[in-house]
């Protein structure tokens, strides 16, 4: 089966697997550890500092390595689970995960907890495209929105839980001991995973590359040299903004990375050329409703992930609120978001991009509300508790946004690519959550400097709201390109 092939995985025969709803919670399951795992390490880099005696730049590299890995393993692995078994792959990465949450929460210094982090990203690196695969390959039309909203509610707990969850186990467990619980939480989960996996996954979990399953034809391959010049270029396009923009890296390795992105496309489109099935094939680009939902995607998350970092900084820097008092302003935006992605599951096959579109405007909507409450905070009118309706839109956004947004990017790829064109999207996530990041913070501290925190952070949220702008233009675009009747011929 080829791209251009694309009706051709969603019209063939299907008979849905009676094991597919107990496959989705393991799989739910695993990605909730890992995302709980980034977002409970945010609030414990204080108590890291201070347990380990580890700098400032050990302390980045805490989020920076995990970040990496991460994405530079991302489409490999989904291209691998395509052809040799997602099962497999996907049990790999959850032993992997595991292991390194262990030797995590033992690290005996910052080098060997940041060797952990790096090893914890391939883990997750690992698992996570197989969780977008598998939805793919075992859900078809309704059910599929149904099961991508409830990845969606899972995504929107495991990031509000995550903070309020590290900042109580570092109280219970003080400086010393908080900080590796907030690791070694991710253990006993990781074992429960497994061993679901192990009793209700299909058997075999692997199987060898060029196998007939799934359609795959003999010609297969892992390309290697196009994962290691993907790997490469992903790498040196997001080194410079996990390390926050001010590395001397940064005008060196930017280009290298753009470079590098070209050299892979001439290289896949040459491999394709031999007969032999590439990494991921480009043709999935001409696909519009693929390519304009991961462009829409990977702005989304370009604006809209920093806005938890803002708020953060605002609650603990600019009101002087614990970092427990800070997880708590997102929870209820992060049940809402739970909620809301399991709305917008159901009815996204119903109503199509104009979930998404209602999606950002709420983000909007929030981002003006949050400007409001932070500015009137600071003249004395409003206690920086409003943050918590204001950003009950945030959780409407990010329910309405991510899964449905998902469900529309992968309709129309053929079953054959499903993991490495999620690991593409996620790909694209991964590099407009780092540049966001660091852009958008660095523009906060840089405003800082000559102001307060209130004036910093409307800054940011403007500087958000910019982006996310652009987001509703080109998903407005796209679905008036959908509705406009068909030239006549």
């Amino acid at each position: 089966m080829t791209v251009g092939q694309v009706g051709s995985g969603e019209t063939e025969s299907f008979e849905p697997d009676p094991q597919r709803w107990k496959i989705l919670w393991v799989l739910l399951l695993a990605i909730f550890m890992s995302l709980v795992g980034v977002s409970i390490v945010n609030v414990a880099l204080p108590s890291i500092q201070q347990g380990l005696g580890a700098s400032d730049s050990d302390a980045q590299w805490v989020l920076a390595g995990y970040a990496l890995t991460f994405g530079v393993v991302l489409v490999a692995a989904g291209r691998a689970g395509d052809l040799m078994g997602r099962g497999g792959f996907f049990v790999l990465g959850v032993i992997v995960f595991t292991l390194s949450s262990v030797a995590a929460g033992l690290a005996p210094d910052p080098n060997s907890l940041n060797a952990a982090r790096f090893i914890q990203g391939v883990g997750s690196g690992l698992l996570n495209p197989q969780g977008v695969g598998m939805i793919q390959q075992y859900f078809r039309g309704a059910e599929r929105g149904r099961a991508f909203g409830a990845f969606g509610s899972v995504v929107g707990v495991a990031v509000g839980i995550g903070p309020v969850l590290g900042g109580l186990l570092i109280e219970l467990g003080g400086p010393e001991i908080g900080w590796r619980l907030t690791f070694l939480v991710n253990v006993p989960v990781g074992l429960v995973c497994l061993a679901l996996a192990l009793r209700w996954f299909p058997r075999p979990l692997l199987r060898r590359a060029g196998s007939a399953a799934d359609g795959a034809h003999a010609s297969r391959s892992l390309d290697p040299v196009g994962s290691i010049l993907l790997g490469l270029a992903v790498l040196a396009t997001m080194l410079p903004f996990v390390e926050g923009g001010t590395s001397p890296w940064f005008w060196l390795t930017l280009p290298l990375g753009i470079l590098l992105a070209w050299v892979w496309v001439r290289w896949e489109r040459h491999y394709r050329s031999t007969g032999r099935s590439p990494m991921v094939d480009l043709d999935i680009f001409r696909i519009r409703s693929f390519t304009n939902g991961s462009l829409i995607v990977m702005l989304y998350f370009l604006g809209m992930t920093s806005i938890w970092v803002l708020v953060a900084l605002y609650m603990q820097e600019g009101t002087g609120k614990s970092a427990f008092q800070a997880g708590l302003v997102g929870v209820p935006s992060a049940l809402i978001s739970a909620y809301a992605a399991h709305w917008a599951g159901s009815r996204v096959t119903r109503y199509g991009r104009k979930v998404v579109i209602g999606g950002l405007y709420c983000a909007l909507l929030g981002l003006v509300m949050s400007i409001a409450v932070v500015q009137l905070q600071a003249g004395g009118h409003l206690s920086e508790w409003w943050l918590v309706a204001s950003l009950v839109f945030i959780g409407i956004a990010q329910g309405a946004v991510i899964s449905p947004n998902q469900t529309l990017t992968l309709a129309e790829v053929p079953l054959a690519y499903a993991g490495s064109s999620g690991a593409v999207m996620q790909t694209g996530q991964r590099i407009g959550t780092s540049i966001g990041i660091a852009v958008i913070t660095g523009t906060v501290f840089a405003t800082l400097g000559r102001t307060d925190w209130a004036t910093a952070t409307t800054v940011g949220f403007a500087l958000i709201a910019v982006v996310v702008l652009v987001a509703l233009v080109m998903a407005l675009k796209d679905q008036r390109d959908r509705t406009r009747p068909a030239p006549h011929r």
